[in-house]
């Protein structure tokens, strides 16, 4: 069999991450769930160390570029392409993710995001923009960092779509009489056992149209191990722009970049977004 065969699959693999994933996770709900009922400091802290843990049950080797923002809350606006960007944005940032309501109602990863505290949002009910700014905010004004997918839905994995602008009215809220801090992050696979990933191998990643999840999510644990690489890019505040469409194309632009960058391996290529409109 060929190194290529063999880093596409193997069912003995397979099965045995998928039975460590499963252990794993049936341990820890049970501690997740007491920790957010009595809103012990815990609820921030495991999901963190849980993510971590089930990167390296599924093989995915997270390489971060850049520095995560760490003062006061921070709104992370990131690419989506795939399930796994839950795994992998989750290992490295402590926070909750803003999610389509769908999602709050799935078996089992429903439950998940609902542990990790996921604000649930109708992206497609405009009426109800006013109500879910006023959540988001409220999180944000908690302390809590929230992370969102502005895209609106998943990608290829080769490119970053457009980011929708409504949900970037809550960057215009001042926390403790500072504009709200928001980042802009990359996440792209990059390697599949050292091969580079390509457009060929990227939708072994990527789950998106009218994939099934489930062979999807299988596939994955059977993959071999997978690179993916997570860019911070600066931090900006809506106070460097006019508007929130502005600050919702600089984040997009920064992320697309990002994407680029990894994707042709050119780390050390200049930024095109403007740098003065970071955060100093």
């Amino acid at each position: 069999m060929t190194e290529t065969a063999q880093a596409l699959g193997s069912t003995g693999r397979g099965a045995l991450r998928l039975a460590a994933y499963a252990l794993w996770t049936v341990t820890l709900i049970p501690v997740q769930a007491v920790a957010v009922a009595l809103k012990r400091p815990l609820r921030h802290r495991l999901p963190v160390f849980y993510h971590r843990a089930c990167a390296r049950l599924m093989g995915l080797d997270v390489v971060v570029r850049g520095q995560r923002a760490t003062e006061g809350p921070v709104l992370f606006v990131s690419n989506h392409s795939s399930y796994l960007d839950i795994t992998v944005l989750g290992s490295v940032i402590p926070g909750s993710f803003i999610a389509k309501t769908e999602v709050a109602g799935w078996p089992f990863f429903g439950l998940l995001a609902k542990l990790q505290r996921t604000v649930f949002v109708e992206r497609k009910a405009r009426t109800e923009v006013g109500k879910q700014r006023d959540d988001i905010g409220a999180r944000l004004e908690s302390g809590d960092s929230l992370i969102l997918f502005p895209e609106g839905t998943s990608s290829d994995g080769n490119r970053t779509l457009p980011f929708k602008t409504a949900l970037f009215a809550v960057a215009s809220r001042r926390i403790a009489g500072k504009a709200l801090t928001v980042q802009p992050v990359s996440v792209t696979p990059t390697r599949l056992d050292g091969i580079p990933m390509g457009i060929a191998f990227r939708p072994f990643y990527a789950w998106y149209g009218d994939m099934d999840l489930a062979p999807h999510l299988w596939q994955a644990f059977k993959l071999g191990g997978m690179t993916v690489e997570v860019e911070f890019h600066p931090p900006v505040t809506i106070d460097g722009f006019s508007s929130r469409k502005a600050i919702a194309e600089h984040c997009q632009r920064a992320v697309s970049q990002g994407v680029v960058r990894a994707v042709t391996g050119r780390h050390d290529a200049p930024a095109l977004v403007e740098p003065q409109k970071a955060i100093a």
